[in-house]
């Protein structure tokens, strides 16, 4: 259970309680369409042609360096998130930044295509929709639990110190995971 990109921007959604049931919902449908692909053979697909995972591996990278400097450009700048204020966003960009930091990120197509897809074409036919049900549960439960309860993180990230830790830490990992990517 990594915070990463995803999972960071649903907290932030869920502290600062705007737009977290469509951001929730369209990280939980994300889940339920990649999981699914991926047990119905699309990570087999990936592990015979290399040269989309080089692709991915590469877009992926940057994708999660932009999303690091991003993150360090919030926790150096002179203004930053609070709990009760910050200039609030549109439902369609809050929607769109989701789309973004779930279908661009490389760790998502790792997670839930290749590694469950992977995992299920070990289990025979049924058994592996059973997993794939099991792992559907798994993921609304984490996203609506991160998401509705990061409000009672609120109090924590009432102090615009607390947000600057919040985006080193983010800008940390993400740079820390792109050169994974990378290294691997």
């Amino acid at each position: 259970m990594a915070i990463g990109a995803q999972n960071a921007f649903v907290l932030r959604q869920g502290i600062r309680r705007e737009h977290v049931l469509p951001v929730v919902a369209v990280c939980i449908g994300s889940d339920v369409i990649l999981m699914t692909a991926g047990v119905a053979g699309f990570g087999t697909v990936m592990r015979t042609a290399p040269e989309i995972m080089t692709v991915a591996k590469y877009a992926g990278a940057a994708f999660l360096l932009g999303y690091a400097v991003l993150a360090a450009k919030r926790a150096f700048s002179a203004s930053t998130l609070s709990a009760g204020g910050g200039a609030p966003i549109a439902l369609g960009a809050a929607v769109a930044t989701c789309l973004a930091v779930t279908w661009l990120n490389p760790h998502a197509y790792l997670d839930t295509v290749v590694l469950l897809g992977s995992f299920a074409s070990t289990y025979a036919t049924p058994d592996r929709w059973f997993l794939t049900a099991g792992a559907i549960i798994a993921s609304l439960i984490w996203f609506v639990s991160l998401g509705f309860g990061a409000r009672l993180l609120a109090p924590v990230f009432a102090k615009p110190k607390a947000w600057r830790v919040l985006d080193c830490g983010i800008a940390l990992v993400m740079t820390g995971l792109a050169a994974g990517l990378v290294l691997s």
